[in-house]
């Protein structure tokens, strides 16, 4: 197993037409590929940000004929890289909602494993912005590893960032790298963004990586940091191609960083089982003898 490689991050600023999105992918791809990516990814949404719930049911595709799955498998037939399809819209037949799936293709474009996205951003932001993921969107129920060149990928999908139970668990469970595809709103991205996925990477002490969406969306007016970031397991980020515009991010990884860090820090060996906790009650007062 290969321990350094190239990271490629694609950044992305989608609208509400695939067809020029499959594009603007498959361009940054070979170009990714040029500057050395061994693994290609790319954001949450990679097929589409719909104008609304209605657009974004009505333009979802079965896993078989979604465009974007399959230039992306091309892509990687064409480059001989992995490929991360941060995530796209799936329609699953005999299902009222669709699935916000993300997809591990390797080098000849097969597909090694999909997930699910678990955690539905329901949430009023304070600047009148609101989203209610499961309305739209079918949780998934499993976390996923799958077997890359490199190591064991964790996949997850932006807003599990906020559930660090799941990174412990995919990391007590062989993961030394994780991916995070993101569509982050700007506000919270500005507030939290670097934080948590530095967070994640040092809990786990795995690397993680983000690709992520930026800009202001076409046919959506939604807008997004940006950002796309690498993380290595002590917390130090490798590349972060900033919250102005679409393209790419080259990252290098040594996975002996990964033993590093968590010999220096070895926390995944120090869990310890513990009760529920339960709110202490006051002691009764004792009546005077």
């Amino acid at each position: 197993m290969t321990t350094v490689f190239k990271a490629g991050l694609i950044q992305t600023n989608v609208s509400n037409e695939m067809a020029e999105n499959v594009a603007f992918v498959r361009e940054q791809a070979r170009l990714a590929r040029e500057a050395g990516a061994d693994f290609v990814m790319t954001p949450e949404n990679t097929g589409l940000i719909g104008a609304n719930r209605t657009e974004t049911l009505q333009k979802a595709q079965t896993e078989e004929e979604h465009a974007m799955l399959a230039a992306c498998r091309a892509s990687a037939r064409e480059t001989g890289a992995w490929f991360l399809v941060g995530s796209i819209h799936v329609r699953v037949p005999g299902e009222e909602q669709i699935r916000n799936r993300s997809y591990l293709l390797d080098s000849d474009g097969g597909i090694v494993a999909s997930y699910d996205k678990i955690h539905m951003f329901d949430v009023q932001l304070a600047g009148g912005e609101s989203y209610r993921e499961s309305s739209t969107f079918r949780p998934g129920e499993r976390a996923v590893l799958a077997e890359t060149p490199w190591g064991v990928l964790g996949m997850t999908i932006c807003y599990d960032l906020r559930f660090p139970y799941l990174y412990r668990d995919l990391a007590h469970a062989g993961a030394t790298l994780l991916s995070i595809p993101s569509s982050f709103t700007v506000p919270t991205g500005q507030a939290h963004w670097h934080t948590l996925m530095r967070a994640r990477a040092i809990e786990t002490g795995c690397f993680v990586f983000a690709p992520a969406q930026v800009g202001t969306h076409k046919g959506s007016n939604r807008k997004t940091y940006g950002h796309s970031i690498a993380v290595a397991p002590w917390g130090e980020v490798l590349a972060d191609a900033g919250g102005e515009a679409a393209g790419f991010t080259i990252a290098e990884v040594d996975l002996g960083k990964v033993a590093e860090a968590r010999k220096m820090v070895p926390s995944l060996q120090h869990d310890r089982e513990f009760s529920a906790p339960a709110l202490a009650k006051p002691p009764v007062a004792r009546a005077a003898e």
